[in-house]
């Protein structure tokens, strides 16, 4: 399949339309303030070289192409509100301090300032730009998302799983343009869509065999060319809605990627890049650590190693996503070489500014001089003026809906921690949506991945302290799941908490949030299965009988077994019910009021033992 080029890229314009560059049709195959994390392969660049911070002439042999890249935006427009839109630095006497960032205001400024001075210059992007978006965006199911990369000039971006949230047709519209096919076209425009290429090199359609999407795209200028490759995570059915993936294949990521590279090399494109939206875990929670740093206890874990020290040495550099981690380290390649492997955090906090020193005459990146860090978008920069246009067009047309109370709160309710407040509070709610469908349900249980954020108390825009919008309701749960109701044995039931730490869940548990009168403790200390304390399973203060039948509450995407939980997928009696998010929206308003606002639950439904 042959690549799209972009040909002698000029420096582009920081302006909001001006000089735009002419618009892309891709079509689917199927319907920084702070400190820097610096992370160098080696401190020599290869002999010749120049060093452009010093000024000095640069020798026709070698090229540096500057490589900005994000990932998991997530239709944050505006600035995340608490934890959500802060970053932590590690500061040079082992201390930590928080700081405020993101929003595309600030973004856009950062990649503009960064741009200036660096006629080769390239932004890509690693996956999840839009899904599990807020409401300015989700609401016009993150149209106002892609008007905004395309304002930022992105080039290109892999898919993530986020992307298949609402489907391929969903999907090939937001790459091709048109107005949606049901909601219609907004503010009587017809959408264009995507300026940039969508890569998915590993998701086939399954009656064809063939992407969906393009797999690789290569960007040019004069004699400078810079391949990039595609993938999501294979896994992408395993955590998407079954009707998002239908008719689809996910392979795996190594293969996938080791054979464009080949495909790659073969058209003369040897400087190679690949957007993986797979990621990995630091041992530091600290955008600036230093992941290359010895001893125990210290770089990184997750999918990511194992797929960077499999994928081809001709693949220079990776940029990761998913995990919503920081982390600028070097994994070695197949052949023992140390390789770059980047990622941005998550909601356009940070971005990652990697140098790749190309050699004119081998065509390849001199890995030896590859340079990275990730810098924050702090809010402090003045804010993109043609983004604060877009954000106010699309605020405008939401208000009606975002600005309305739906409830109350006394404090911030967190999303973070193994049980947390807001995982815990939508348990509840779903559990007295449940009653209502059917007065014989039993308890429910949420997802953490479907918690997106947290409410907090201070007010966002002009409700009030402790005022919960729709807007910001929708922005704890976007995704459009139902409620359904099913039954399962007891036995099933432990079994259905056995797998939030066991099979495909071993290596990074997925602890399911209950509804407050089901608790139990989790034992750290041991491993899979045994983690989970049977005797301690109670309902109600009663131990849960194996042979007794049990009503469950959960959202649609658990109740087809997403998220490894297999035997949620075999529950009996289904009853679908309505949106999720109504059920949260209808309990907070049946259950607080200006003068009796709800208080966090206190998160102690589960008993860890670390």
């Amino acid at each position: 399949m042959p690549a799209i080029s972009q040909s002698d890229q000029q420096q582009r314009p920081h302006q909001s339309d001006a000089g735009r560059r002419r618009r892309r049709t891709y079509r689917l195959v199927a319907a920084a303030a702070g400190l820097a994390t610096v992370g160098a392969l080696a401190a020599a660049l290869p002999a010749g070289a120049h060093d452009n911070q010093h000024g000095k002439p640069l020798p026709s042999r070698y090229q540096d192409v500057q490589l900005l890249s994000f990932n998991d935006l997530h239709g944050n427009l505006e600035p995340p509100s608490g934890s959500s839109g802060r970053v932590t630095e590690l500061q040079a006497d082992g201390t930590t301090k928080t700081i405020d960032a993101g929003g595309v205001e600030y973004l856009a400024t950062h990649l503009r300032e960064a741009r200036k001075a660096n006629g080769y210059s390239i932004t890509a992007a690693g996956g999840d730009m839009v899904g599990a978006s807020p409401l300015i965006s989700g609401l016009f199911h993150d149209e106002p998302t892609i008007e905004a990369l395309n304002k930022l000039d992105l080039d290109v971006t892999s898919v993530g799983n986020h992307e298949f949230d609402e489907g391929a047709r969903e999907l090939a519209r937001l790459q091709n343009g048109g107005c949606h096919p049901t909601a219609g076209c907004y503010n009587n425009e017809e959408f264009e869509g995507a300026d940039f290429p969508y890569l998915a090199a590993n998701v086939l359609d399954e009656k064809t065999g063939r992407p969906i999407l393009k797999p690789y795209w290569v960007w040019k200028k004069k004699d400078v060319k810079v391949g990039f490759i595609g993938v999501t995570l294979e896994d992408t059915p395993g955590v998407v809605s079954a009707e998002g993936v239908k008719g689809l294949k996910f392979k795996d990521e190594v293969e996938t990627i080791n054979k464009y590279a080949k495909v790659l090399q073969k058209q003369g494109v040897k400087s190679i890049v690949a957007l993986i939206h797979e990621g990995g875990l630091p041992a530091s929670g600290s955008y600036n650590y230093n992941c290359d740093s010895p001893g125990a206890g210290d770089g990184i874990s997750g999918p990511i190693v194992d797929i960077a020290k499999n994928i081809s040495p001709s693949v220079d550099a990776l940029v990761t996503g998913h995990t919503h981690a920081a982390y600028v380290c070097t994994i070695p390649d197949p052949s023992g070489k140390p390789r770059m492997v980047t990622s941005a955090a998550s909601f356009g906090r940070l971005y990652t500014d990697t140098t790749l020193t190309y050699d004119r005459f081998t065509g390849d990146i001199a890995r030896t001089a590859v340079k990275s860090a990730n810098h924050v978008v702090t809010r402090t920069v003045a804010k993109a003026p043609d983004m604060t246009q877009l954000i106010s067009k699309w605020n405008t047309l939401a208000a009606p809906i975002g600005n309305r109370a739906v409830g109350y709160i006394s404090a911030d309710v967190p999303s973070t921690g193994t049980e947390s407040p807001m995982g815990d509070l939508i348990a509840d709610a779903q559990l007295a949506y449940g009653k209502e469908l059917d007065p014989e349900t039993d308890l429910a249980l949420m997802n953490p991945g479907g918690v997106r954020a947290g409410l907090t108390y201070a007010a966002k825009g002009t409700e009030g302290d402790g005022v919960v919008t729709y807007a910001e309701g929708f922005t704890v749960q976007p995704f459009s799941n139902t409620v359904n109701l099913q039954d399962f044995t007891g036995a099933q039931l432990i079994k259905v908490l056995q797998e939030q730490v066991s099979g495909t869940n071993a290596a990074s548990p997925k602890i399911l949030q209950p509804s407050a009168n089901l608790t139990y403790t989790l034992d750290l200390t041991k491993t899979g299965a045994d983690r989970i304390v049977v005797d301690s399973v109670k309902l109600n203060g009663t131990a849960v009988d194996p042979a007794a039948t049990y009503r469950v509450a959960t959202n649609s995407f658990l109740a087809g077994g997403g998220d490894g939980f297999t035997t949620l997928g075999q529950g009996t009696n289904d009853l679908v019910g309505g949106d999720d998010l109504a059920a949260l929206v209808e309990y907070l308003t049946a259950n607080s009021s200006a003068t009796s606002p709800i208080a966090p639950p206190v998160a102690n439904r589960i008993s860890v033992v670390q």
